[in-house]
């Protein structure tokens, strides 16, 4: 059973056969140099027409053409194997319109590598692999970011024809531990988010859930860049919003989100995907009620019934972020419930040996 890496050793080398020359492009690159395993491969096949490209690969397992306006084939092993990667042109894209369909892309088999890579968002993902040489194609230094631990633009000025390069910088930012170039960053401040559906904000979100083991890198980087203020107004309230010290040492109610979303994120290894996103939802908008709640009572701050009241605005962000039921999984409900009851675990802590399991069975409803 070939693998991955071997489909794609035998498609560069059928490319190289017909005068052409096949490499692996983005994450799956990144990857590779950082010492991490990723599991899919991108090929860009130069110097043969789109024509060929099929009948070259047919002999390699069983081919898929996907995409209306550009194809991309999915060539799958023709012993059922693992080893399905995709396969494209390289291609130019002209931006004539808003949104992230507001594309026209054209394969071009003629396009140097320099111009390919181009296209891409940041230098990390703009590295080519050549797998029957094991050469790297750099040219706009990526490698050379990857060892700066940065983050930077591949052109500044094709950078904002996709807004959702902010976001991306956010996930990468937390997900790679890396800073971001400050050219790159002005840039993202600048682009307009009101253009992305939800269900691609909420792609690059649960990436930055799921993926980076400190989420709160990139949330914070989310608040500097604008993205908190823009697409999560609930989150941004939280930001300046006092808590009493003598129970918050640490601050604020964002450092305080920040610091759960963390903590969370350390606890969730062992459940299913759509669990893991309901815990870290549940850590991101426990305390939403507290913008709405908090006043000085008696020389204290007190954010009295801020779980019921935070039911509202989390309501409002899981609609911005059309989040409902993920893998059969009601996930909204639980995210809710979280918010509405949060403090009850805690609460019942202090009084344990007054708290039957029967109560325990109440809360789990």
């Amino acid at each position: 059973m070939a693998d991955q890496l071997e489909i794609a050793r035998r498609v560069a080398g059928a490319a190289a056969a017909a005068g052409g020359r096949g490499l692996v492009v983005g994450g799956w690159v990144r990857d590779r140099l950082l010492g991490r395993t990723s599991k899919d491969i991108d090929i860009e096949v130069f110097g043969v027409p789109q024509d060929r490209l099929p009948p070259l690969l047919a002999p390699l397992g069983r081919v898929e053409p996907v995409g209306q306006s550009f194809p991309v084939y999915k060539l799958i092993p023709p012993d059922g194997g693992a080893g399905e990667i995709d396969v494209a042109l390289p291609r130019r894209e002209s931006k004539r319109g808003r949104g992230h369909k507001g594309f026209e892309v054209h394969g071009d088999p003629a396009m140097t590598v320099e111009e390919a890579a181009r296209r891409r968002d940041f230098t990390i993902n703009a590295i080519a692999w050549d797998p029957l040489t094991d050469a790297y194609e750099d040219p706009f230094d990526g490698r050379g970011d990857l060892a700066r631990r940065l983050l930077r633009a591949v052109d500044p000025k094709t950078f904002p024809d996709d807004s959702l390069r902010a976001l991306r910088a956010v996930q990468f930012a937390a997900r790679f531990e890396f800073a971001l170039d400050e050219q790159t960053a002005a840039l993202c401040r600048d682009l307009p988010l009101d253009d992305l559906p939800a269900e691609r904000i909420w792609g690059e979100f649960e990436k930055l859930l799921l993926l980076a083991a400190r989420p709160s890198i990139g949330w914070a980087l989310a608040l500097d860049l604008g993205v908190v203020a823009s697409l999560f107004p609930e989150l941004r309230a939280l930001a300046g919003c006092p808590q009493e010290p003598e129970w918050h040492p640490e601050g604020d109610v964002w450092v305080h989100t920040l610091q759960v979303v963390d903590r969370a994120r350390t606890r969730i290894a062992d459940l299913a995907r759509a669990q893991q996103l309901t815990v870290m939802l549940g850590a991101v908008c426990h305390d939403l009620g507290k913008p709405l709640t908090t006043a000085f009572i008696e020389g204290r701050i007190r954010s009295m019934n801020h779980e019921e009241q935070g039911v509202a605005p989390a309501t409002a962000l899981l609609d911005r972020l059309n989040v409902h039921s993920i893998d059969g999984y009601d996930v909204r409900k639980q995210v809710l419930g979280i918010t509405a009851q949060h403090l009850k675990p805690g609460s019942w802590y202090k009084v344990r040996d007054q708290v039957g399991d029967g109560a325990f069975r109440r809360l789990a409803q």
